[in-house]
């Protein structure tokens, strides 16, 4: 309930600043009479796509911190506590970014994330369960992973991506929404029921078709993240720590909306895999194998 409700807190904090934005830009109607102003409309699409998309960016590490309950490690209380400090420090050293922020957060299964807008200002979590079914060279694997996630900028370019697709789907999905109103409806004067109804369906339809686009990068961006904990770890400590994930079987119980940012993915098959966050770990596996 927690996170639902922050979920809905955050997304209607961003259309009301959205909505702020355009009333203030002078551009919050793209309805002019019987038709559209595709000026205003491109306009209005670019700034809820883009800007929606990078406002969830900014507060990534704000509300994922309180989706997941992540407790910050501002001074290491026990052993495990330093030496996850001091192997983040040194990957962050060894891969050129700020020394990221080092999270625990409470739940049974093998995960983590990483997550934040500056690769210089990010935040590392890993699970409760992660440190208690894992060896030290596992793990060590696994922040490595995440690290390389933060030092290619994959949270930017997320955001960019989806952004620039949010774009085109709130485009595209009033044009089409025009032409139904006009040429099946019949609609002469104004907007009628056809347009909105229209709007709304196309941009479900839409956005679903884009998020294949989205989760194609993601999937190509964890081979990447898993080179780079393969660079920073070792080889054949981040096998190690797929095949640990693929024997511990079960869906990971990170929130939908930090899926893509942790370390394991969800299991689907047929035509679903198109939209999969991670690749399946057999061929993660086979990838690092052929040192991919």
């Amino acid at each position: 309930m927690k996170r639902i409700f922050l979920f809905l807190v955050t997304n209607l904090a961003i259309v009301l600043v959205l909505s702020i934005t355009l009333k203030l830009l002078g551009i919050d109607s793209y309805l002019q009479g019987s038709g559209l102003n595709y000026q205003s409309l491109l306009v209005f699409a670019a700034v809820f796509g883009m800007g929606g998309a990078f406002i969830s960016l900014a507060i990534s590490k704000w509300s994922a911190k309180r989706m997941t309950g992540a407790r910050v490690i501002e001074s290491p209380s026990n052993q495990t506590e330093r030496w996850l400090v001091e192997v983040v420090k040194r990957q962050a050293q060894q891969a050129g970014i700020g020394m990221p922020e080092v999270a625990i957060y409470d739940a049974p299964d093998i995960n983590a994330f990483a997550t934040g807008m500056n690769k210089n200002n990010a935040l590392v979590a890993v699970s409760s369960g992660l440190l208690r079914s894992m060896s030290a060279d596992e793990a060590e694997a696994v922040l490595g992973h995440e690290i390389s996630h933060v030092a290619n900028g994959d949270m930017v370019t997320l955001a960019l991506i989806q952004g620039v697709v949010n774009t085109f789907v709130i485009f595209l999905s009033r044009v089409i929404g025009q032409f139904v109103d006009r040429a099946i409806f019949k609609n002469e004067r104004g907007h009628g029921i056809g347009f909105w109804v229209t709007t709304i369906v196309a941009e479900l339809v839409l956005g679903i078709l884009a998020s294949i686009i989205v989760m194609y990068f993601s999937r190509m961006r964890e081979f990447r993240a898993d080179a780079g904990g393969a660079s920073l770890a070792g080889r054949e400590k981040m096998i190690s720590a797929l095949q640990r994930l693929k024997a511990a079987h079960g869906e990971p119980q990170l929130p939908d909306q930090l899926v893509a940012f942790g370390i394991s993915g969800g299991v689907k098959e047929g035509l679903s895999k198109l939209f999969r966050t991670h690749p399946s770990l057999d061929d993660r596996i086979d990838a690092l194998r052929r040192g991919a």
